[in-house]
């Protein structure tokens, strides 16, 4: 006798732009689902972030926080807005607070080349960029994040930790996925000036020796930046330090058509959440202009980490449809050299699962 597997997404639209990308990511899933022999999917959402605060006076009620903490994924839009902060100046971060509190330290972060149209390298072929950095997401320089500093305004100090547990685990993370795609592993660090990243280098290469077919190596963060640019397809799965995994994924995207085409994930144990790399973008929300296809490679993602053999066909059919979408240059939103408005780009992925 068979049985339906019903999974429980909370959908988190978010600000700005959040809820445009959220509703298109959402249709495809939508559309994709009736295809899962066995597999259902209950959405429910939930109002969080810096509109949330401007309501209630709290950017992540604990109602919303729950139901995430419940949920078997959650697929999240965009929070924050520049001009509501906290009294410190900090925006209002709620996605870190999840990452934080569902202790999600997993921050993988696909990079990949649909189209040679996209990218503003010569040379490069759709496919020849193809890599994965891996963001270790709750430690590191974000950990400083709630410090505060001097009374007297003399000066401010940001501190950066690691622990054993943080560098191995996110390692170990790292090679596993490695040994699923062309086994190779670099470790992104500082380690000539900084002490923690000497550290962070020497666990590396503890887990490293229970990977003996993976290929190692380490580059300074500054010298990173710099092969991205100059040698993007030597790399296979890197993994970084929050703050280093922060800037060089934004970088990164910049090699294959921006920030509207670059998905993540946040992953723990037992929960994981979904999301584009890029921020709020208030200054084009509600027009219609924002590129969803981070947000729908997002939901891919999720549904290849559900782990289902339905769901991981499902998650690589996006994809697919994504890559065939591309084919055509003229089929792009604004921020990257065409027209089509967000609806229209998801009706183009729609079409495409056809």
């Amino acid at each position: 006798m068979s049985s339906t597997k019903t999974y429980h997404i909370a959908v988190l639209p978010g600000d700005g732009i959040g809820p445009e990308v959220t509703a298109e990511a959402c249709r495809v899933l939508e559309a994709i689902a009736p295809s899962m022999k066995g597999v259902d999917f209950k959405f429910s959402e939930h109002s969080v972030g810096a509109g949330e605060f401007l309501k209630s006076g709290n950017p992540l009620p604990e109602e919303a926080f729950d139901a995430c903490r419940q949920a078997d994924a959650v697929l999240l839009g965009a929070m924050g807005l520049p001009n509501v902060r906290w009294p410190d100046g900090r925006e209002m971060t709620p996605q870190i607070d999840i990452r934080e509190r569902l202790d999600l330290y997993a921050g993988p972060r696909p990079i990949y080349l649909f189209s040679a149209e996209d990218s503003p390298l010569k040379g490069y072929e759709a496919g020849s960029i193809d890599f994965v950095i891996v963001r270790e997401n709750t430690e590191g320089l974000f950990t400083a994040r709630g410090a505060t500093q001097a009374a007297d305004g003399s000066e401010a100090c940001d501190v950066l930790k690691l622990t054993r547990k943080g560098c191995e685990r996110i390692c170990r993370y790292a090679f596993e996925l490695a040994m699923k795609r062309r086994k190779k592993c670099t470790l992104v660090d500082k380690a000539n000036v900084l002490p923690s990243m000497v550290f962070f280098r020497k666990i590396f290469y503890e887990v490293a020796a229970d990977f003996p077919e993976v290929e190692t190596e380490c580059v300074y963060v500054d010298a990173a930046a710099l092969f991205f640019v100059q040698r993007p397809e030597t790399y296979d799965v890197l993994v970084t330090e929050n703050m280093y995994g922060d800037i060089l994924s934004d970088l990164a995207a910049g090699l294959v058509g921006g920030m509207g085409i670059a998905p993540s994930g946040d992953l723990g144990t037992d929960c994981a959440v979904f999301q584009p790399s890029h921020g709020t973008a208030p200054d084009i929300a509600g027009q219609g202009k924002a590129n969803p296809l981070a947000t729908i490679l997002s939901a891919a993602m999720m549904l290849e980490w559900l782990d289902h053999p339905e769901t991981i066909k499902a998650g690589e059919r996006i994809r697919e449809a994504v890559k065939a979408a591309l084919l055509d240059p003229t089929k792009r939103t604004g921020d990257m050299g065409g027209r089509l408005s967000t609806r229209e780009m998801g009706d183009l992925i729609l079409s495409h699962l056809d």
